[in-house]
C-alpha cells in the first residue's frame, strides 16, 4: 500500500505536463470522485472550512483501513459552483484514504505549488485551498484525541 507522499507524487506527476486549462480539467475529473458526507452531516457548522469563500464541509474520520490499522478518511460536501475546490478536496481524499495520521500530518502547504495550481488559481482561491489542508490536519488531531 503506497504512502501519502507516494500517492501525492503520482498525482503531481499526472499534473506535471499539463497546461493551466488542462490542470483545471483534471481537477474537474477529480471533483466527480469526491466521497460525499454521510446523511445528516452536510451543512453542519462543525464540518465547515470557514476560511473558504465557497461552502466547504469536510469530515475527517479515523477508522480501520484495509490492513486493519487506523487510517484517515475524508468525506466532503463542496458547492457545485466551486468545482476546482471540489477537485482539490478529492485529491486529498484519494491521497489520504486509509493512511496513518502521521503521514497526513506530514503534508506541507507546497502541494499547490507542486501541482502547478498556484499559478492557475487566484490568490484568494489558493489561500482557501491551503486552509483546507490545515483544516484536515486539525481534524486529524481531533480524531486522534477521541
Amino acid at each position: 500500500m503506497s504512502t501519502v507522499a507516494e500517492r501525492l507524487d503520482e498525482i503531481v506527476d499526472d499534473f506535471a505536463d499539463l497546461d493551466g486549462r488542462e490542470k483545471l480539467e483534471m481537477l474537474l475529473e477529480y471533483a466527480a470522485m469526491l466521497p460525499p458526507l454521510p446523511p445528516g452531516h452536510a451543512g453542519l457548522d462543525e464540518n465547515r472550512v470557514h476560511e473558504c469563500q465557497s461552502p466547504v464541509f469536510i469530515q475527517v474520520e479515523l477508522r480501520p483501513s484495509e490492513d486493519g490499522q487506523p487510517g484517515i478518511y475524508l468525506q466532503a460536501e463542496v458547492a457545485e459552483e466551486a468545482p476546482t475546490v471540489r477537485g482539490f478536496v478529492a485529491v486529498l481524499a484519494k491521497a489520504f484514504a486509509g493512511r496513518p495520521a502521521d503521514e497526513v500530518l506530514a503534508v506541507n502547504d507546497t502541494l499547490l505549488d507542486r501541482l502547478g495550481l498556484s499559478e492557475v488559481l487566484g490568490m484568494l482561491r489558493t489561500r482557501g485551498l491551503r486552509a483546507i489542508i490545515e483544516y484536515v490536519k486539525r481534524g486529524v488531531v481531533r480524531s486522534l484525541a477521541h
